[in-house]
């Protein structure tokens, strides 16, 4: 098993994956006091170039040569099919891994990393940087503790240009599997979906509709067919509405519904921060003080599973999981 470090020693990180997440991943943690970033790996001589030539850290062509520079955690920023192959081959090393959303291609492959670092001892995290935006952070805060009915989330946008591998719902809607699953503290039981592929191989437009074991009705408008970002949530309790924009970070909370119709209404207080900074920092605490992730990878595995029984590509011969929403491993 891997020891914790001590925080006065830096935390040697790498990134692997130059693709608009990877070089914010990059940036992120060379600015994070107690974190030496010791290189970037892509096949992309160009990419490596760019980031290094920038953050003054160094480049490397391949995850091996990374590997062998020496450090103690990594992050996963690179295409979707590659998630299982490097983060064993990572973890292999006894190096800490931060995976970013999806877990990994499909579900078998998902356990296959939660066994290598449960067995290898170290920590796994899985990056749904949703929950780390205030305004996620915000609504959640809003409705602890209260009878939730319902959720609504909009997640539309126009089409990227980088992606090929995958559709909106593992893309887009995952990231909105975990808010309900997290939101609500209960496992979604009953799944309606409705998806199409327009312009796109895969799906480029998906209504998913859920049901959570607690009875929480739930709803998922995702697509890239919208010419404008859109990310929207909102949420029906027994005596309040919440209404977030996460691209502006405004929350509104409307309560005191009275017999006439009227009703009050108020701006919730949001904090400024970035979320991958954020994640980014849990990362690094979970890893140093040797404390579950905020995402585990039960969760990412959860989320994943859901996602792929949407798109009818759930493998029967996977046992069903029952997993704690919002619980760490």
């Amino acid at each position: 098993m891997t020891q914790s470090k001590s925080p006065a020693t830096p935390l040697r990180v790498g990134v692997v994956g130059l693709g608009v997440m990877g070089k914010n991943h990059a940036r992120v943690l060379s600015e994070l006091p107690g974190v030496t970033l010791v290189g970037v790996a892509d096949p992309d001589q160009a990419q490596v170039e760019f980031v290094t030539s920038r953050l003054g850290c160094a480049g490397f062509s391949s995850l091996e040569a990374l590997l062998d520079a020496g450090i103690d955690a990594l992050t996963v920023a690179a295409p979707t099919q590659l998630h299982t192959s490097i983060s064993l081959a990572a973890i292999a090393r006894g190096v800490h891994v931060l995976v970013e959303k999806p877990i990994a291609h499909t579900v078998e492959e998902g356990r296959r990393i939660i066994d290598a670092a449960e067995k290898a001892g170290v920590t796994l995290m899985v990056g749904h940087v949703e929950r780390f935006n205030p305004a996620v952070q915000s609504i959640r805060q809003a409705i602890a503790g209260d009878d939730i009915l319902s959720i609504q989330i909009t997640r539309v946008g126009p089409f990227p240009p980088r992606m090929s591998d995958i559709g909106v719902v593992i893309d887009l809607a995952v990231h909105d599997i975990d808010l309900i699953r997290w939101f609500t503290g209960s496992e979604i039981a009953e799944i309606q979906p409705q998806t199409n592929s327009i312009h796109a191989a895969r799906e480029d437009i998906a209504l998913l509709q859920f049901r959570t074991e607690s009875g929480v009705l739930a709803h998922i408008n995702t697509n890239w067919l919208t010419p404008f970002k859109a990310r929207t949530v909102h949420v029906a309790t027994r005596n309040k509405y919440i209404s977030g924009d996460l691209i502006t970070r405004q929350v509104t909370e409307c309560f005191d519904y009275k017999p006439d119709g009227s009703y009050s209404m108020r701006h919730l207080s949001v904090a400024y921060a970035e979320p991958l900074r954020a994640e980014l920092v849990a990362f690094v605490d979970s890893v140093r003080n040797r404390t579950a992730p905020v995402t585990g990878g039960a969760d990412g595995l959860a989320s994943l599973d859901i996602a792929m029984r949407c798109l009818g590509e759930h493998q029967t011969a996977v046992t069903p999981l029952k997993i704690a929403a919002g619980g760490r491993g």
